[in-house]
């Protein structure tokens, strides 16, 4: 059933007269009768009865008018509300790295909050492999993480960049001059979690300048990976985006190396969906929020990636920076 005629059913019915319906809904009085005349027939009643300048309500007409009034407010009331940004309400499940959670997240929750009040987010905490797998799942509607996902009605939009760079803790004096792999080989190497792309850049890199493979710790947790870094238990590849407060305080320094590293790029990953468009907005704050904060601060901290960033681009940028 047309909204539109109800609409005009109901303006009809208040104020009496084609011409001034017309008028009301900006058409023609010939395009009233016509949906006055559509619901007649939809509804096998008669609405009005027809008089000489004026209409009025039949029995049935009346009765009518009860249920158009109500779908009428209703569907004004979903109008209002998807024109507020601040009426939307439900849950939003958002999947995170760590290196977003120690960087720019709290700036992207207060943007969502501010911008949808009444929204409540499930927040789910993981690494890239894991998050992936569960935004395949269903159980994700938004992922920010390190690769592009492939799928039916999935897109992807990039945020910014991490460099990444060689961290120590001070007291280990290695900060001074540039160092080459087979210094750091010497020291335990911890990274992000196994199989990760991070995992595998310093993998490659070991095997292609050390000439053979170089044992490393992996761990799931970026906060844990950081305190072992300060407690000079190894060395890391870390953005220097997530240990700002550890440089400042003169616990870590980051290392110079005779080997470009890459930097590490950030995604966010949703479903497209003309019925539902709260995703991509999500993910639109998501990447306004993070290019905000790469703006803000150095290229060495975070950048704005340069045309289209993938998953393809960030794994020849691992081979490229290996092999040099």
């Amino acid at each position: 059933m047309n909204v539109r005629f109800l609409e005009t059913f109901v303006w009809l019915a208040q104020l009496r007269n084609f011409r001034m319906t017309a008028e009301k809904l900006h058409t023609t009085q010939a395009a009233v009768s016509s949906r006055i005349a559509t619901l007649e027939q939809d509804f096998g009643v008669r609405l009005f009865d027809r008089g000489a300048r004026d209409v009025t309500l039949t029995l049935d007409g009346s009765k009518a008018l009860a249920y158009a009034e109500r779908l009428v407010k209703t569907m004004q009331e979903m109008r209002d509300s998807m024109a507020d940004r601040k009426l939307y309400a439900g849950v939003i499940r958002i999947g995170v790295i760590e290196s977003i959670i120690h960087s720019w997240f709290p700036q992207f929750m207060t943007s969502v909050h501010q911008t949808y009040p009444r929204l409540e987010i499930e927040l789910t905490d993981d690494t890239t492999i894991h998050l992936m797998d569960q935004f395949s799942r269903g159980n994700l509607d938004l992922a920010l993480q390190t690769d592009s996902m492939v799928g039916p009605m999935v897109q992807n939009l990039p945020l910014c960049d991490l460099p990444l760079r060689w961290v120590g803790a001070s007291h280990l004096g290695l900060h001074g001059e540039a160092l080459r792999l087979a210094d750091l080989a010497t020291f335990p190497i911890l990274s992000f979690s196994r199989n990760s792309g991070p995992h595998k850049f310093i993998e490659r890199l070991f095997d292609n300048h050390v000439g053979r493979p170089v044992r490393v710790n992996c761990m799931t947790s970026v906060s844990v990976m950081v305190r072992l870094v300060v407690d000079g238990f190894g060395l890391a590849l870390l953005p220097p985006a997530i240990i700002a407060r550890e440089l400042q305080e003169d616990l870590v320094q980051l290392l110079k190396l005779d080997v470009e590293m890459p930097a590490l790029p950030l995604v966010a990953s949703f479903r497209t969906s003309p019925e539902n468009p709260l995703y991509e907005q999500i993910a639109l704050l998501a990447q306004d929020t993070a290019r905000g904060f790469a703006r803000s601060v150095s290229n060495e901290i975070a950048r704005v990636p340069i045309g289209s960033q993938d998953a393809a681009s960030w794994e020849s940028a691992q081979r490229n920076s290996a092999q040099r």
